[in-house]
């Protein structure tokens, strides 16, 4: 069965070129031109792997319908599409649950690899061992049903943020690179730099640390990247 991947844009001509280019790929496409109508394709369609959604649209914002998929449906991959590109819209973006962005105008080459990236990430997830997990106290991940708990209390993770924290707690108390997280988690060939980790640190701080301004599980290695439960 074919990757299905939901493309939200305004603008018939660009939805056209991405729907396009995405089935010449081989994946199912689910094409919407609002956000309301966004939000409705993903309740009624099924499987949807992937969403694309536009940032700036005529009803509701792709940044609302990123936080709707992200509230009701976890496991689905999201890569804003945007025309900013100030630093606070892509952070809002992260904030708001996408596991990606890219910035137009873009080349359809950077898409497909973007997509492709994300739908690794999501599909490897989805098929981890049965029953497996990851234990840490007062941390339990586990592995089967992506799930994060903290004191047997579940704490919501996007599917980049799961990896994350999956890679940080199987390589805990070692200290790994932006580069390192960068490359287990988005993939060698990933276009981009390492901002994308840092905001995703946070964004897992503001979850997962009982004071995200003095963080004890996921400490920052200065001028290198990140440790979990670092030795003193």
């Amino acid at each position: 069965m074919s990757t299905k991947i939901l493309v939200l844009e305004d603008e018939v001509g660009i939805r056209s070129f991405v729907s396009i280019n995405l089935k010449r790929e081989g994946y199912e496409i689910v094409e919407a031109g609002t956000g309301a109508e966004a939000i409705e394709k993903i309740q009624t369609e099924k499987d949807i792997s992937i969403a694309l959604l536009d940032v700036m649209l005529p009803d509701i914002s792709g940044i609302e319908v990123c936080k709707y998929i992200r509230e009701n449906f976890d496991r689905v991959g999201i890569i804003m599409l945007t025309a900013k590109s100030q630093e606070e819209d892509k952070i809002e973006g992260f904030v708001s649950g996408a596991d990606d962005y890219i910035v137009k105008p873009f080349s359809i080459k950077e898409l497909l690899v973007r997509v492709s990236a994300l739908i690794r990430r999501v599909k490897k997830e989805e098929t981890m061992e049965k029953a497996s997990e990851i234990s840490s106290p007062p941390f339990l991940l586990d592995l089967d049903k992506r799930k994060l708990y903290k004191d047997t209390k579940e704490i919501e993770l996007t599917p980049t943020e799961f990896s994350i924290v999956k890679y940080l707690m199987v390589n805990e108390k070692k200290s790994l690179s932006r580069e390192n997280i960068l490359s287990e988690v988005w993939g060698d060939n990933y276009m981009y730099d390492f901002k994308i980790v840092d905001v995703n640190i946070r964004r897992i701080r503001n979850k997962i640390e009982d004071d995200p301004s003095k963080p004890k599980y996921i400490q920052t290695i200065w001028g290198y990247g990140y440790c979990f439960r670092k030795e003193d």
